[in-house]
């Protein structure tokens, strides 16, 4: 039987609230069994962006990183928020280290095509270093993973973290049974955004495409589900969206999705 790897994409709201953090930190330390945690952090981003007096500019949802943008993301993301965290788990004797996708070559990326949009140096990623990861996981070490990559030229690039959850995921299925958790600041995906307690309980793919066409989905919450069908499709075990108090419960709690 394989052994459990529980993954927790945790969103910028939590993990830049010094509060809800250490809640969060207490919470996750207590999964049981090996982890995971990657982060967000684009508020802080978008702070520190405008205290520099460069521009933020978003496309449904999604940031526009030019030059100047990168140097703050990578700051920030590699940087203040992802070193924070791993002091966090370290002062609670777990032995963590902070990456982005440049160390140790974990996570490559291609600099996302131009289309209808230029998203400017955001990265689509391409290829996960499986062993590297099985190196700190098997060793008890938690990776905390921080959504930059690079194209493996020396380029850094700026990659969703959601994405980022997805495809570890997806490539450490064949060695782990996987489970995936999606934790930010509402209890689920809501059937009615303006009533926190609207949980849908389970979501499958085709009722997903039902509320998108409904507009009961919307916005930044398609993203996460799609990265989520996406990692289920690849024999990920178990997606999870919650709040951090589905951390406490065993993930029992918040919205399942099913293929």
């Amino acid at each position: 039987m394989q052994e459990r790897l529980t993954i927790v994409k945790v969103g910028g709201k939590v993990v830049e609230n010094p509060e809800t953090l250490t809640s969060f930190i207490n919470d996750f330390s207590n999964i049981a069994g090996k982890k995971i945690l990657v982060h967000g952090g684009g508020r802080s981003a978008t702070a520190i962006s405008e205290a520099l007096g460069i521009e933020t500019q978003m496309v449904d949802g999604r940031r526009i990183t030019d030059a100047e943008t990168l140097k703050v993301v990578v700051m920030v993301y590699a940087g203040l928020v992802n070193k924070n965290i791993v002091a966090q788990l370290q002062s609670l004797n777990k032995s963590a280290v902070g990456l982005c996708g440049a160390d140790l070559d974990v996570v490559r990326a291609k600099k996302r095509e131009v289309k209808d949009i230029d998203y400017g140096y955001v990265g689509d990623v391409v290829g996960v270093n499986v062993e590297q990861l099985l190196d700190l996981i098997n060793n008890d070490v938690v990776p905390v993973v921080a959504p930059i990559t690079h194209d493996g030229k020396g380029q850094l690039l700026n990659t969703n973290a959601d994405t980022m959850a997805s495809e570890l995921a997806k490539a450490l299925a064949m060695d782990y049974k996987v489970q995936l958790a999606f934790c930010f600041e509402k209890k689920g995906v809501l059937k009615d955004p303006e009533d926190d307690n609207s949980v849908i309980d389970t979501l499958d793919t085709e009722l997903f495409q039902e509320y998108k066409a409904e507009g009961i989905i919307s916005d930044g919450m398609i993203p996460k589900l799609d990265n989520g069908f996406a990692a289920l499709k690849r024999g990920v075990d178990k997606i999870v969206i919650s709040n951090t108090d589905g951390l406490k419960n065993g993930f029992s709690q918040g919205t399942n999705l099913k293929l």
